[in-house]
């Protein structure tokens, strides 16, 4: 098998612990310990590699600012009208 550049362009969707915090804008040490706290999500093993999922980690950032514990949807919900 020959390396070849990929035509498509995307962004990878396992990332590795240094690029997972720096895709969150962290530290390693400071997103060791989110990780820990459980504000951030724990990684996936595949193999003998450890990777952390992008799109679980955009759902844990976009939580990370919300000092209730109200998530972004669950305020979103809130706000729309009810009828009944």
């Amino acid at each position: 098998m020959t390396d070849r550049a990929d035509p498509v362009a995307y962004p990878p969707r396992g990332l590795c612990r240094e690029e997972a915090a720096r895709y969150v804008g962290l530290g390693t040490t400071l997103f060791d310990r989110l990780v820990e706290e459980g504000r951030m999500p724990r990684p996936a093993r595949i193999g003998r590699r450890t990777v952390w999922d992008r799109l679980k980690l955009d759902a844990a950032f976009a939580d990370l600012d919300e000092d209730n514990g109200e998530n972004v949807l669950d305020r979103a919900l809130r706000l729309i009208p009810h009828r009944g």
